[in-house]
């Protein structure tokens, strides 16, 4: 009792002196400490909840583990110091080198940390585009880490402009060796500046076999999930040699079909394609502004050509293919209402009849 009594501090300049000497009392410093904390953070986030904003409760939550790794590895890199010292193994001249370091990776892990539930908050809202805030998010994250390492190489007595000097040569080194890797990291930039497409667009090549939904943009690759249901990785750096198409943003499907009627009703053409032409212009899914052609298109082999242009509203497959057969349906109810037929490949065979029956002379070998 008289042991524990003596290790209370009478002041405050003891208590500093205790607190490097004494490791059992360290430890429960920490422990109450990280209770106190668990006890404030419980009482916070109860007031953030009540908030209108929701990036104090994204702050709140960034800080949770940080601060509590923080309170425990604090006094441990004293007590392993003095465990260290007592053992006459090393001098504790590294000690606050090691707690501004700990401070440092303690702070960008915290902005790590935040940049994360960000990105996952914006994401979940559907009102930001995904490609946009995934690439902010990643430049963020590249620029904290840059700083982070180099704020310690300084706090390890590391020049900066030497290390800038060497970096410049050994990044054209670097450079030569990994020029693929950086074009494809350029490609990468490329795509996120100029936004041919999007997570979640359907892109297709028709330089190469690539055609599918954008699923992720890296900075090395886009995987592309084709119709079949495959996973497609595609290296940036080939999107800057490739004509790549985006069905996802075009703003209107087209219908272009020819409807081929029987030789016989030539006298109804006229009446039909008036009569399809206004099926079409009144069709509440036809996009009436854009371009719309019902003509005869040409004699065929056994049939009068009608060719049918037009455009729907909708640019959904789905719903494309239930307007398209809306239209067809439609067209052969005009030519059945009109008495004409839709051809169908025939032949039509002609017999002299004077010459019908005589058989052509055989001939007589001498």
């Amino acid at each position: 009792m008289n042991e524990f009594k003596s290790l209370l501090p009478t002041s405050w300049e003891s208590l500093s002196q205790q607190l490097d000497t004494n490791i059992v009392l360290l430890t429960a410093i920490s422990l109450i400490s990280w209770l106190t904390w668990r006890l404030i953070y419980s009482r916070l986030e109860v007031l953030v909840q009540r908030t209108s904003i929701h990036w104090d409760d994204l702050t709140l939550q960034a800080l949770k583990t940080p601060i509590s790794t923080l309170i425990w590895c604090w006094p441990a890199t004293i007590s392993l110091g003095l465990v260290l010292q007592k053992q006459n193994f090393i001098q504790l001249d590294w000690l606050s080198t090691v707690k501004l370091i700990l401070v440092i990776v303690i702070f960008i892990w915290f902005l790590m940390r935040l940049v994360n539930k960000v990105e996952e908050y914006v994401l979940a809202q559907k009102k930001r585009d995904e490609t946009t805030v995934q690439a902010v998010a990643k430049v963020a994250r590249l620029f904290f880490l840059t700083i982070g390492a180099l704020t310690v190489m300084q706090t390890l007595g590391l020049s900066l402009s030497g290390l800038l000097t060497f970096g410049g040569v050994g990044g054209l080194i670097v450079g030569l060796a990994a020029k693929d890797l950086l074009s494809n990291f350029f490609g990468g930039m490329m795509i996120y500046f100029d936004r041919p497409f999007k997570v979640g667009d359907w892109v297709r090549s028709p330089d190469r076999q690539i055609e599918g939904t954008v699923e992720r943009i890296g900075w090395r690759m886009t995987i592309i999930r084709t119709f079949d249901k495959r996973p497609l990785y595609v290296p940036n750096s080939v999107f800057s040699s490739i004509v790549v198409e985006n069905p996802s943003r075009m703003l209107n499907r087209r219908i272009y079909e020819t409807v081929g009627l029987r030789y016989d009703d030539g006298s109804k053409v006229e009446t039909i394609t008036a009569q399809i032409k206004q099926m079409l212009e009144h069709h509440p899914d036809i996009d009436a502004n854009q371009t719309l052609i019902v003509n005869l298109n040409g004699f065929g082999a056994s049939s009068l050509n009608i060719m049918v242009y037009t455009f729907t509203k909708t640019i959904n497959w789905i719903r494309y293919q239930e307007v398209k057969q809306d239209v067809l349906l439609k067209i052969m109810d005009i030519v059945a209402a009109n008495g004409a037929d839709i051809a169908f490949p025939t032949q039509t065979l002609k017999i002299d009849p004077i010459h019908a029956g005589e058989l052509a002379p055989i001939p007589v070998q001498p």
